[in-house]
């Protein structure tokens, strides 16, 4: 048996560390003697001490190293070390991302603020007679997989077709997750519905603020934050859901840089 300290030393654990793990019920003493208080350790508990430090270590909470540690066959530490595994995973993606935003907001700090200073535009937008896909995606950037499935029933049928073509997102605000989309390509003449493919005239728009957006796709959200601006400054209010349509896109222009898209948002005046 062994002094607290001297157990300390052959494990590489501190004191501290060690009366913090009895105190949570993961690691209690072999003996504890009567008399003096002395905390002692058998040589047998390494193992289990080792088990504890490398599961901290790994990012396990305190119950679940509890769960670990009373159970400890070989196919539940399995089970436990899987599922920390896809959590850490997530958790990589998660701060990936997060990176890659610190990184462009590095990147763009001054080419951002020369690229705010849009032309906006004032148009009326005809009716047109379009097909139409409606669909839930995953997210705002998955809007590419609509687009896709539109036009390879377009090919498909053999529709004939014209250059007019918008996304609508079906929401009220910006919303994390789900997100309800419309793609809309313009068409010579309404045909029958049929496999979700919608064919109707699109309502025309009195008034809508235009402006054109070149570069990445990460330049339309502070093109849409530049448009609110205007709205606001020149006393309009939004009537209506905006449009983003797609001029240069990956499917006829291989430099995101030179991409090109324009927004419209049908607006009033207050």
């Amino acid at each position: 048996m062994f002094k607290i300290g001297d157990f300390s030393k052959l494990t590489m654990v501190s004191i501290r560390m060690i009366r913090y793990y009895d105190e949570m019920g993961l690691f209690k003493p072999a003996e504890i003697d009567t008399f003096t208080g002395y905390r002692y350790y058998s040589a047998k508990q390494i193992t289990t001490l080792n088990l504890i430090v490398s599961l901290r270590d790994m990012g396990f909470n305190v119950s679940d190293i509890a769960v670990a540690i009373n159970d400890q066959s070989d196919e539940k530490l399995k089970d436990i070390l899987k599922q920390k595994k896809d959590e850490v995973k997530n958790n990589i993606k998660t701060e990936e991302e997060k990176l890659k935003k610190i990184n462009y907001a590095i990147k763009n700090l001054k080419r951002e603020k020369i690229n705010m200073n849009y032309n906006v535009t004032l148009k009326s937008v005809p009716s047109y007679k379009i097909i139409s896909l409606r669909d839930t995606i995953p997210a705002y950037d998955a809007e590419g997989m609509l687009w896709v499935k539109l036009g390879t029933y377009i090919q498909e049928k053999n529709i004939s077709c014209n250059n007019f073509c918008y996304a609508t997102y079906h929401v009220e605000g910006y919303i994390e997750g789900p997100v309800d989309v419309e793609v809309v390509v313009g068409v010579e003449e309404l045909l029958v519905d049929a496999d979700g493919f919608t064919y109707k005239e699109t309502k025309p728009i009195e008034q809508a603020a235009s402006i054109l957006v070149p570069g990445e796709y990460s330049n339309v959200a502070p093109a849409f934050n530049f448009l609110g601006k205007w709205i606001e400054e020149n006393g309009y209010t939004i009537c209506g859901l905006s449009r983003q349509l797609p001029i240069k896109t990956p499917c006829n222009e291989n430099n995101p840089n030179d991409y090109l898209c324009e927004i419209q948002v049908p607006v009033k005046k207050l």
